[in-house]
């Protein structure tokens, strides 16, 4: 899912255009339609109190709503929508991440395991400027990862 965001939010990216953009839009939809109920599900095991629980369910509702858009009419148009589609991905992959415990190396997207050799790594998120600190898996300390 994150390879698919980064085709957008990479500034060093060649954007896709025509039929790779429409199809590049089609992937986006879909990883939202499979990860807006996971995102759901681990959202409603929480307290109705927590403040992840609020989150990510005013995310997932962002989402469907961005689902129901259309991009208006232009390569412009369906750029600009497909960048929204991108960023609301980014940020549901970050709640499900947040919601199911799961550590993510933020070099090759794959899950730290116990046992597993890490370093601490800082990245800018795709999904805002703030900076995001994480661990990478040691063998991708060489990897360079933009969005």
């Amino acid at each position: 899912m994150r390879r698919t965001i980064s085709q957008l939010m990479d500034p060093d990216a060649q954007l896709p255009v025509g039929e790779a953009l429409d199809l590049v839009q089609q992937v986006l939809r879909g990883h939202m339609q499979l990860i807006i109920p996971e995102v759901e599900q681990a959202a409603r095991q929480r307290d109705k109190e927590d403040v992840s629980r609020y989150c990510a369910l005013a995310c997932v509702g962002e989402a469907r709503g961005r689902l129901r858009a259309v991009a208006r009419p232009g390569e412009h148009g369906a750029l600009a929508y497909a960048r929204r589609l991108a960023r609301s991905l980014a940020a549901l992959c970050d709640h499900h991440e947040a919601l199911a415990g799961v550590v993510m190396c933020l070099a090759c997207d794959q899950p730290l395991r116990d046992g597993e050799d890490t370093l601490p790594y800082d990245h800018v998120s795709p999904s805002g400027s703030a900076l995001r600190a994480g661990r990478i898996h040691t063998r991708c300390a060489h990897t360079i990862r933009r969005h």
